[in-house]
């Protein structure tokens, strides 16, 4: 028989429809594929108006999102809380006035002007400048005499049309001030707000823009054609429509920070595209076994689709172990995580086969099946010979680039998680550096009594407490409650700050106080992970031991596995500690580093790594295990298993390190932060654990591999999940000519 290319388009002269001698694949995932074939245009036209909406409410799923969510539990934001109910005030606008001697005479008049008619303006609270009565006036002057402060308040009705019009009028100074080399730059906490929406909105659709291009290139050359290698993409698109959808509906019902929806939009991205792949790859293989397209899109439901099912279900177990924690960003990336693997679950299940339907004849059909000899396999073979030292090595470089993490340090990074060039950030910068007294204390504690009580506090205990450096000012918010402004040595998030919160929660003089700040912040995190992150982390663990099992009978490999994603976690928490906090190849990635890593990003790394971590673990296991099930050993089960799926996950992983590359280029430190993280966990795992490790550790401990006691085995036995299912024999395919397939058809498996 005259050998053929091994990827070829696919012959007209297959047949295109089920025969009445094809056998249907029993299961629900075979019927849904059966199902979304025969309906396609209905299931097309679903997602595409569910892409629809979602384009057209995406601007305002940001719009509904909040800057910093915070807390009820926590105390430096109970005693947030307490200020805003004693002076609620919506938030302060503040302009720097720079470049030109503070005592001009245009200068002043410019400035006192504008703070005139904003104070008339509605919804101003207060406005203040460097030229009004009273000492709050000089820390409103710059020490060398060239810049001032313009603060203003908004009250807590205010709108954000109002708030805008200040900022205008604010910026306006600078055409007054300009001829003589004056300039002004408008920040204060609303503008940052408004920017941290913005520029999150503008990273997320430059990580799409980005990302979606260059998967569909590395697609194109898996695929060896356009068709196929466009279906992931429409199915990934389509999905992030849905999940806009779904966190426009969260955002209605629960504080969701902004921050959140790059971090799910590239996790759903990464996971619709990785889904799609699989299904797109087991439906060129079953063409290639001469299946016509009916037959083939059903067949990879049932088989491919219990793949996608599976790894979605342990991705939304490790991401629902953020619910545990009581913080709201952390609730919210666990919400919108799981109805975004859900969503990209769907997809796959429904659309991806629905465009097989449409795309299957234009698809390049492979006539031969993996061979069980190449480069995987070969790898696998080297690795055996020297499994022990293979293992070894391995792990001592895991745990080698997971060290730096042993010193990383938490921060809420403010301003600093915008560009440099965010005017935002320049004011809270410039007024930390040359307006001291204007800006935010390390340290603040909320007493809940008038200000005499507070400044016999403040003096009697604060002032002596160990690194304090000293007290700044006794601020009275009402006739109830008062603030006291905190100073340390140091840095203002560092550890002697962490221990003056410690100190000031032990000792509180016998009044009712709340001791807040971004020192605060950080210890109520850090408590909050040293409390609630080992249920977190055992639930998650707990969860992934029974799914494996579940899966494979066995009790070593579920410890197994769970070890060797723990240790390329490491690896991609030990990268982010030294580009992040340390600032290797900060000038290459654009940002300044911030001496720390964002508090919950460390979290949000850990669930979704050990999710997309996981996903390659089971598929992966899955084909060594139905190997074995077939009656090959243990060793040439692993040997085959690594080579006919190395090409699958590595292609896999090549996409998801493209997506979260794409977002790392953006501007917000947290994006960036989650996507340098996600993209190290995710190549790690692909080669060093998949293509070293696993071989190394399942040859090392052979038929002990499957062990596990007889109950358990028993248990197995009556209720273990298979990932694959076992597919009925192809009826002969009959071509026009009424000649056999086998002529026109390469060799199936």
């Amino acid at each position: 028989m005259r050998r053929r290319s091994a990827v070829t388009p696919a012959s007209p002269l297959l047949s295109d429809t089920r025969t009445s001698a094809d056998p249907r694949v029993a299961g629900r995932l075979a019927a849904l594929g059966r199902f979304c074939y025969r309906q396609r245009r209905w299931v097309l036209g679903f997602w595409a108006l569910v892409l629809v909406i979602g384009v057209l409410i995406g601007g305002r799923v940001f719009e509904g999102t909040v800057a910093g969510a915070s807390s009820a539990s926590a105390e430096s934001d109970r005693g947030s809380a307490v200020v805003a109910a004693a002076d609620p005030a919506r938030g302060t606008v503040t302009a720097v006035v720079d470049g030109r001697p503070v005592d001009d005479a245009a200068v002043r008049d410019a400035v006192t002007r504008a703070t005139a008619e904003i104070a008339a303006l509605p919804g101003v609270s207060s406005a203040v400048d460097a030229y009004g009565p009273g000492p709050g006036a000089e820390a409103l002057r710059s020490a060398d005499g060239t810049a001032s402060v313009v603060s203003v308040r908004m009250a807590d009705s205010s709108t954000s049309a109002q708030s805008t019009a200040v900022t205008q009028r604010l910026a306006a100074i600078q055409s007054e001030v300009q001829p003589g080399g004056g300039k002004v730059t408008v920040g204060g906490d609303l503008v940052l707000q408004d920017e941290v929406k913005k520029q999150t909105e503008k990273d997320t659709r430059f990580g799409e823009i980005v990302t979606l291009p260059l998967t569909l290139i590395v697609m194109v050359l898996v695929f060896g054609g356009l068709a196929a290698a466009s279906l992931p993409v429409i199915g990934a698109v389509a999905s992030v429509g849905g999940a806009l959808l779904a966190m426009f509906g969260f955002s209605k019902i629960m504080d969701i920070d902004t921050s959140v929806l790059p971090i799910a939009t590239v996790l759903g991205l990464g996971l619709s595209i990785d889904y799609a792949l699989l299904m797109v790859n087991r439906f060129r293989e079953e063409r290639g076994h001469g299946a016509s397209i009916s037959a083939a899109v059903e067949r990879t439901a049932a088989t491919a689709g219990r793949t996608v099912a599976f790894s979605g279900l342990t991705v939304a177990v490790a991401l629902s172990g953020l619910f545990v924690f009581t913080s709201p960003v952390l609730g919210a990336v666990a919400a919108a995580g799981v109805s975004v693997v859900v969503i990209a679950v769907a997809a796959a299940l429904t659309l991806v086969p629905a465009l097989l339907g449409f795309a299957g004849r234009r698809i390049r059909t492979p006539t031969a099946p993996v061979p069980d000899e190449g480069f995987f396999s070969r790898t696998v073979r080297r690795v055996r010979k020297r499994a022990v030292l293979v293992a070894l090595v391995c792990t001592g470089v895991l745990m080698a680039a997971g060290a730096p993490f042993l010193h990383a340090e938490m921060r809420n990074s403010g301003a600093a998680v915008l560009p440099a060039s965010s005017a935002g950030r320049q004011v809270a910068e410039t007024i930390d550096q040359r307006f001291p007294q204007a800006s935010a204390a390390p340290i603040t504690v909320v007493v809940q009594s008038g200000a005499t009580v507070a400044q016999a506090y403040a003096d009697d205990v604060v002032a002596g407490l160990p690194g304090v450096s000293g007290v700044r000012a006794v601020t009275p918010v009402s006739d109830t409650v008062s603030t006291i402004d905190v100073l340390v040595h140091g840095d203002p998030q560092g550890g002697e700050a962490k221990k003056v919160v410690e100190e000031l929660r032990a000792d509180r003089g016998g009044l009712t106080t709340q001791v807040t700040g971004g020192a605060a912040s950080v210890v109520d995190f850090q408590d909050e992970l040293l409390t609630r992150g080992p249920i977190a982390l055992g639930l998650v663990a707990l969860g992934t031991l029974i799914l494996l099992f579940l899966m494979t009978g066995s009790v070593v490999m579920p410890v197994k596995a769970l070890l060797m994603n723990l240790l390329s976690l490491g690896a991609s928490l030990g990268a982010l500690t030294l580009v992040f906090q340390d600032g290797w190849f900060s000038g290459l990635l654009g940002f300044s580093p911030t001496g720390g890593l964002e508090t919950f990003i460390p979290v949000l790394v850990f669930a979704f790594a050990f999710g997309l971590s996981m996903d390659y673990e089971v598929f992966l296991l899955a084909r060594i295990k139905e190997l074995r099930d077939k009656g090959h050993s243990c060793t040439r089960a692993v040997e085959l298993g690594v080579q006919r799926s190395g090409r699958i996950i590595t292609s896999a992983a090549l996409l998801m390190v493209i997506v979260f590359a794409g977002f790392a280029l953006g501007d917000m430190l947290m994006v960036k932060q989650m996507g340098i993280a996600l993209a190290v966990a995710v190549a790690v795992d692909a080669t060093l654990v998949r293509c070293l490790l696993v071989p190394a550790a399942m040859s090392f401990f052979g038929e002990f591999n499957w062990w596990a006691p007889r109950p358990l085995r028993r248990l197995h036995d009556r209720f273990g999940l298979s990932e694959h299912v076992e597919l009925p024999e192809l009826a002969p395919a009959v071509l026009p000519t009424q000649r056999p397939a086998e002529e026109l058809v390469g060799t199936g498996s």
